[in-house]
């Protein structure tokens, strides 16, 4: 059996000595220094190459006079902006570690991952700082905050202070220092950390994964080369910048290139292929329903006039991706299935036509890839589902564990291996496809059911805006499940409609029993649904239940 592999990258930076952002940055400065790295439509304003390393280099030298050394770690919790980005490349050209927080988070999950990293300094939209006061004791190590304007910056500035933090406005940081004082700039690795970003937390304590600078670089050139990028594209980014689909999947990329990222506040499906045309957008990238939303907006005479070459879309709704391609006047939907753990060692050809639900196929010079059997390790035969796992050929292109949670780290990497808690399958051809995470996966009347699946066919019925598909306890099939599918709808719906939309689409056997309408899902900050939460309601009063007599 020859199976096909991924062997379309070649690195940007042959030179893997050259795998850190500062090198990069400096390297583009020089190279193509009056050419728009980061555009801010919303700020109507650009930085150049050469402008971004300046700034950068302010930046950074403010952060290591406060005392902060090599290897300290930054938090990081804003929305969208150029000051953000700002911060996340001033903290790498000082070689500390930007530790990307989700702005939903508050409390117990604030308090979590500014104990586990034990950061130094703060950087935070006004809005936000009392969250901080509220987590004081976690947050005590920070010895200075610097604070975004968001039309609170004074206030902010006055709570840190009166609950004994140092604090000052954000464009303090980026001032040049005082006349006299000098701060030397260190020099920056592959091998050094770069980021700690937070796992989601879905079935217990986030994890933060330490990402060395060659493996952010890394993760960034895959998707050069996936979406073919070139110094001449622009790539849009509407997704938060805590979260590596912005940062390592579309900013950084486009450093990387020497090409032009678009940054927005936030999605709008509305907006967005005017946003697309505003910026000369040629490459963007979806996430979950994104793809879906997009598609149900009224469509417009005009929607194919656009400059958009590539979609990066993960997953890819495979349903949509002709009919996408034919409206908007798209060239290709490119799909990777990676970790922030792996980087992506599973990647789709550009242009090439995939089998139906195929994610890619695996980047073999870079990764051993394997699917095992969960409980045994042993590698299951072609065509079975069993757990994904990586391990990298190629030095720091992998995570260097979850930072402070050795226990965690070495449970990971059992057998050498880095487990992911995927389950795929992989056909004779060397193709790959995602099946579900294991804890989310189903068993009935002898076959595995994909909730995933499952949920991307409700989901195609118009009125449907949200779904989750759960295994409850079946009564009569000891040992295996019921379908039930939690439903949230924009328009008048009943049961037995999507019941029907359910047949044909999906085999009979994984048709949802049970279906529930709701307002709204339990979630964590990150906004993945908590599936457990839904798993211990069960079935409830006014639950519809479509039993197996009525099929």
């Amino acid at each position: 059996m020859t199976f096909r592999y991924y062997r379309d990258l070649t690195p940007t930076f042959s030179d893997r000595s050259q795998w850190a952002l500062p090198t990069v940055l400096r390297h583009h400065a020089a190279e193509r220094p009056d050419a728009v790295w980061l555009d801010a439509p919303e700020e109507s304003a650009t930085w150049t190459y050469a402008e971004m390393l300046a700034s950068a280099e302010r930046v950074g030298r403010n952060l290591l006079d406060q005392g902060a050394e090599k290897g300290d770690r930054v938090v990081l919790v804003a929305q969208n902006s150029s000051r953000f980005v700002r911060t996340w490349v001033g903290s790498a050209v000082a070689g500390l570690v930007e530790v990307p927080i989700n702005t939903a988070y508050e409390h117990d999950f604030l308090a979590h991952q500014v104990r586990t990293v034990e950061a130094k300094l703060a950087v935070v939209d006004d809005v936000f700082a009392e969250r901080f006061v509220a987590v004081k004791e976690a947050a005590s190590d920070i010895t200075k905050f610097w604070v975004i304007d968001t039309g609170q910056q004074d206030k902010a500035i006055e709570i840190l202070r009166e609950a004994g933090w140092d604090a000052a406005p954000w464009d303090e940081l980026e001032a040049e220092l005082p006349a006299g004082r000098s701060v030397e700039l260190p020099d920056v690795q592959p091998q050094d950390l770069a980021s700690v970003l937070f796992t989601s937390g879905t079935t217990g304590p986030s994890k933060g994964v330490a990402m060395p600078h060659a493996q952010m670089y890394f993760f960034a050139d895959e998707c050069v080369s996936l979406v073919r990028l070139t110094p001449d594209d622009a790539w849009m980014t509407v997704t938060p910048l805590f979260h590596g689909n912005a940062q390592f999947m579309a900013a950084y990329p486009t450093m990387v290139a020497g090409a032009r990222c678009v940054i927005r506040s936030k999605f709008s499906a509305s907006r967005w292929v005017d946003q697309i045309r505003e910026s000369r957008v040629s490459v963007t990238n979806f996430i979950g329903v994104m793809m879906d939303f997009i598609w149900k907006q009224d469509r417009r005479s005009d929607d194919a006039d656009n400059p958009l070459r590539v979609v990066f879309a993960a997953p890819t709704a495979a349903t949509l991706v002709e009919p996408m391609k034919e409206r908007y006047g798209i060239e290709a939907f490119v799909e990777v299935f990676g970790l922030t753990e792996t980087s992506a060692p599973i990647i789709s050809p550009y242009g090439e036509s995939r089998p139906a639900g195929a994610a890619g196929l695996a980047a073999d010079e870079w990764f051993d890839v394997a699917l095992v059997d969960p409980e045994t390790d042993e590698e299951v035969a072609v065509g079975e589902i069993g757990e994904l796992v990586i391990r990298p050929k190629v030095p720091f292109i992998c995570s260097m564990g979850y930072y402070n949670m050795p226990e965690k780290t070495v449970e990971a990497w059992r057998n050498l291996w880095f487990h992911t808690g995927d389950a795929l399958r992989r056909d004779e051809d060397g193709w790959f496809y995602f099946v579900d995470r294991f804890k989310d996966a189903l068993r009935r009347r002898g076959e595995n059911i994909s909730s995933y699946e499952i949920e991307t066919s409700i989901l195609s019925h118009p009125a449907v805006v949200e779904t989750a598909v759960i295994a409850v306890p079946a009564s009569t099939e000891a040992g295996e499940d019921e379908v039930m599918a939690y439903v949230i709808t924009q328009s008048e719906v009943t049961a037995e409609e999507l019941w029907e939309h359910c047949d044909g689409r999906i085999p009979s056997f994984a048709v949802p029993r049970y279906l529930r309408f709701v307002d709204e899902l339990p979630k964590t900050p990150s906004q993945r649904v908590q599936k457990a939460k839904l798993r211990e309601l069960g079935v409830t009063d006014d639950t519809h239940d479509r039993t197996p007599e009525t099929r």
